[in-house]
């Protein structure tokens, strides 16, 4: 009979450099506090299923109709029916190159951001990245053997990112350029102009242009969303999308990837995907009925994101929450489902993200994620997702700002001298 080994089994030694806080050590204190019968309200994560939305009833309808079809492996690429349904949409956003042979459907836009990167990477090989980003892109540029390289987007700018920063971080290594738009955790979302002039620097170094647009109808007032590819032209671009967010319909994990660019020049990467589809024989079969209906079907979520809206309506409390805190500034969210508020003042002093987060949840039963979690440089931002209700969200704040107001007089409290202290002193 063998011994039991002496010395816990080995793992991969990268992975000290990945961050996930979205579903991280916080993640599983708040399951410990919940078990201990805490209520807790999380905004952690941009679930919309956890907040009460549903998928749209015409999305439903689509994968119950079809369910007896759902037994069988499809192409390793998608349905041809789903893939259709994303290339003319694609195309009549004037996108280059529309056709069901380029798009890819995946479990999830997670899964196609990994798989595009474990094709295009060699171990060293650079990939630009946002600051903040969602650290997906990060985690999956480390974990296939290369190298982020973090160009800023600072909030003094609107958290826009400067292309001429990005020309200067291209090296000989440099492989591709990930945007985010509009943003995640920032909802920033970004002109024309500024894709344009990005599209030159890919050009320029012939660098593969990835856009993660899974929020691209979820926008505020009057903000307008721009594609990218159409932009790219034969520049090469993959663009991400899929369900999740836009049609709430997260769990069902069906995202797409779609390849744009001249053929020559994006055959080997198309042929590359294909061959890590196929080792992981197919996505999820039941959710790719539903996509011809999201894309050909209502729109169901202006509505949410207009005044009035829930969205929209939720945003609006963060909002008036940030103007109205001495301890809050917020750059308001564009688009998507986030906010991203920086601590300004006297509760700045001596704070630290993660610790601030730690002690909200502890004492407050608020989950929110830490903004170092994104790739930056600094400690003293935090996201929440825009998605419980305004009445909630105008709670959890009143609660961060007592939080904060507790820290801010604890740091500035000041220690009198005693008067021997006083006299030895001088």
């Amino acid at each position: 009979m063998s011994s039991v080994p002496s010395k816990p089994l080995a793992t991969r030694e990268r992975l000290s450099e990945v961050r996930y806080e979205i579903r991280g050590e916080l993640a599983r204190r708040a399951r410990e506090l919940e078990a201990q019968g805490r209520k807790l309200i999380k905004l952690n994560i941009g679930n919309p299923g956890a907040f009460g939305f549903r998928a749209p009833d015409h999305l439903q309808h689509a994968i119950a109709d079809d369910m007896d079809r759902t037994d069988p492996y499809t192409h390793q690429q998608g349905l041809p029916a789903a893939r259709e349904a994303v290339a003319a949409y694609y195309a009549r956003r004037n996108m280059p190159h529309a056709h069901p042979d380029r798009v890819f459907i995946g479990n999830g836009v997670s899964e196609l951001i990994d798989l595009s990167l474990r094709a295009l990477l060699n171990p060293g090989d650079e990939v630009l990245v946002p600051s903040p980003d969602y650290p997906l892109w990060s985690a999956a540029t480390i974990l296939n053997d290369g190298r982020p390289v973090y160009y800023q987007c600072d909030a003094s700018n609107g958290f826009q990112p400067d292309p001429s920063e990005i020309e200067t971080l291209v090296s000989s290594r440099t492989r591709a350029i990930v945007l985010i738009n509009p943003n995640n955790p920032t909802g920033a979302t970004y002109s024309r102009e500024l894709l344009q002039r990005i599209v030159v620097i890919a050009a320029k170094h012939r660098l593969l242009l990835l856009v993660d647009e899974i929020y691209d109808q979820i926008l505020y007032d009057g903000a307008r969303f721009e594609p990218l590819a159409p932009l790219a032209g034969d520049v090469p671009c993959i663009t991400f999308s899929g369900l999740s967010k836009v049609h709430r319909a997260c769990g069902w994990r069906v995202g797409w990837a779609l390849l744009s660019g001249a053929t020559e020049l994006i055959t080997p990467l198309h042929q590359a995907m294909d061959l890590l589809g196929a080792l992981r024989l197919c996505a999820n079969v039941p959710g790719q009925y539903a996509v011809d209906a999201a894309l050909n079907g209502p729109d169901t979520i202006t509505a949410l994101c207009t005044p009035g809206g829930r969205l929209y309506e939720t945003r609006r409390a963060v909002i008036e929450a940030c103007q109205a805190s001495e301890h809050l500034q917020l750059v308001a969210p564009a688009g998507a489902l986030y906010a991203f508020p920086a601590i300004v003042g006297d509760a700045a002093r001596q704070f630290d993200d993660y610790r601030f987060a730690l002690d909200l949840m502890e004492t407050e039963g608020v989950l929110v994620v830490p903004g170092s979690s994104f790739n930056v440089p600094y400690r003293h931002h935090f996201r929440v997702t825009l998605m419980p209700e305004a009445a909630s969200m105008r709670e959890v704040f009143s609660r961060i700002d007592r939080a904060l107001s507790r820290h801010a007089e604890a740091v500035t409290k000041v220690v009198p001298i005693k008067p021997a202290a006083r006299n030895a002193a001088a």
